[in-house]
């Protein structure tokens, strides 16, 4: 439904732009139908997506995913690994979800980040591959900026992500792909609110909407971005008014079985530095139906993974306490996605990625948790046709830095522009009129593909 401010009056579309709009939103297309015409063209290859998911805070890699349980007690915590279905790789014991799929499932040991600050959270290499000082577009955008098409009912790029990242310059920024390739943010109180509170014959009344329109000469604007927010609107208004963008966010048309599997909204996350936070189950359940759709990347956070300890966070919030309460929440949702795509033949079109901003550090600290620590981290991949049941990179005894040559989260993206079929040495023209290659490191992960 259509909801811009709390009414039309508060719209900013051009007069070109919504005559282009036509009645492309109002034709009556459903998400159902979508899928019915997907699964008809069975001669032409379905497009590949990404799900990105974001830990947001950084979650511990050495209680999770690179335990050290012959480390002395300071280094290896109060958490036991357990055998997985894949031999020789162990992961924690509050992920059991995972051990018995670990064949699905790939994992980079030895991912090393390169914020200015280190005690900075900021997710700009989660989000671009480069550190903030680079500037770049977010790889959404440029997804977007790459494969978008006049035609496109769903937009290309879609934000989840529940966390405000505008305080750490939006990492989610196109920068220079353009504006009208910011994602389309459909989440918080926007959600209940996409609904038409217009009758239909007044959304074609375009007489009555144009007077509303704004004159600005858009033609004094050398840099595009009105005629890039003109796009944006366009398509955000294509979007709201047709049935299929809602009715794929729409999780209540899912059976309650597979709501279920998912898990629950109502799950609380222990509050970290006085804020109450819950469980976003249904993000991955929107997001798979978002890519069942044909949406190329969709971002989602999840979790509050900045385990300092009880100084930092609370009574109770020791970082062995909060893992205990985060993680099995966490490997419900991630592992219901993963099999939910795998049953619905999505698994080699659809590239999963799980990662934080950094590790945290190999000691435990006085306060019963663990700081912030770029030397080392991980990324969980599934999906995308990757080569997955396997572990790639190592890192030393008490798992502070890899061994050999680290890889970096450029090398991630390269992987996933592969499975994207994206070139990843194509080049965007910046605002100072340079090109910029897509990744400066375009090399992709070779064990995965």
């Amino acid at each position: 439904m259509l909801t811009l401010g709390t009414d039309l009056g508060d719209t900013a579309f051009s007069r070109r732009q919504f005559l282009s709009i036509g009645g492309l939103g109002l034709s009556g297309l459903t998400w159902a139908d979508l899928l019915r015409q997907q699964a008809q063209a069975n001669t032409r290859q379905r497009p590949k997506s990404v799900i990105l998911v974001f830990l947001a805070g950084g979650m511990s890699h050495i209680d999770t995913y690179d335990m050290k349980p012959h480390a002395p007690v300071e280094f290896r915590g109060d958490l036991s690994p357990m055998r997985t279905n894949v031999p020789g790789i162990d992961i924690c014991e509050l992920l059991p979800q995972q051990a018995r799929m670990m064949d699905k499932f790939a994992l980079v040991r030895d991912l090393q980040f390169h914020n200015e600050l280190p005690n900075d959270h900021d997710p700009h290499e989660v989000f671009t591959g480069l550190p903030p000082k680079a500037r770049r577009p977010s790889v959404g955008a440029i997804v977007s900026k790459l494969r978008s098409q006049p035609s496109d009912i769903l937009p290309t790029y879609i934000s989840l992500v529940q966390r405000d990242l505008t305080r750490l310059g939006d990492p989610e920024s196109p920068r220079y792909a353009g504006l009208a390739h910011r994602p389309f943010r459909p989440t918080g109180a926007e959600l209940p609110n996409m609904e038409i509170r217009v009758a239909p014959e007044r959304m074609q009344d375009r007489v009555h909407l144009l007077n509303r329109f704004d004159d600005l000469r858009r033609d004094l604007d050398r840099r595009g971005e009105m005629a890039g927010m003109d796009e944006f609107n366009r398509r955000a208004l294509a979007m709201l008014t047709s049935p299929i963008i809602r009715d794929a966010l729409d999780i209540d048309k899912e059976p309650v079985a597979v709501r279920q599997r998912y898990g629950s909204d109502d799950a609380i996350v222990r509050p970290t530095f006085n804020s109450a936070l819950t469980w976003p189950a249904s993000q991955f359940l929107r997001a798979r139906r978002l890519v069942e759709a044909g949406v190329p990347f969709v971002t989602v956070s999840c979790g509050s993974w900045d385990h300092h300890g009880v100084l930092s966070n609370g009574p109770g919030c020791g970082i062995f306490e909060r893992l205990r309460n985060e993680l099995p929440l966490y490997d419900q949702s991630l592992c219901a996605l993963v099999d939910d795509l795998q049953q619905r033949g999505l698994a080699n079109d659809v590239a999963v990625v799980v990662w934080g901003e950094m590790g945290r550090t190999p000691r435990i600290n006085r306060q019963e948790g663990r700081d912030h620590w770029q030397d080392s981290g991980f990324v969980l991949l599934a999906g995308g046709g990757l080569r997955t049941g396997q572990v790639i990179g190592a890192t030393d005894r008490h798992a502070s830095r890899p061994r050999g040559n680290p890889h970096t989260a450029q090398h991630i993206f390269a992987t996933l522009y592969h499975h994207l079929g994206i070139d990843p040495t194509l080049t965007l023209t910046d605002f100072t009129g340079r090109p910029q290659f897509l990744l400066d490191d375009r090399e992709p992960i070779r064990e995965l593909l």
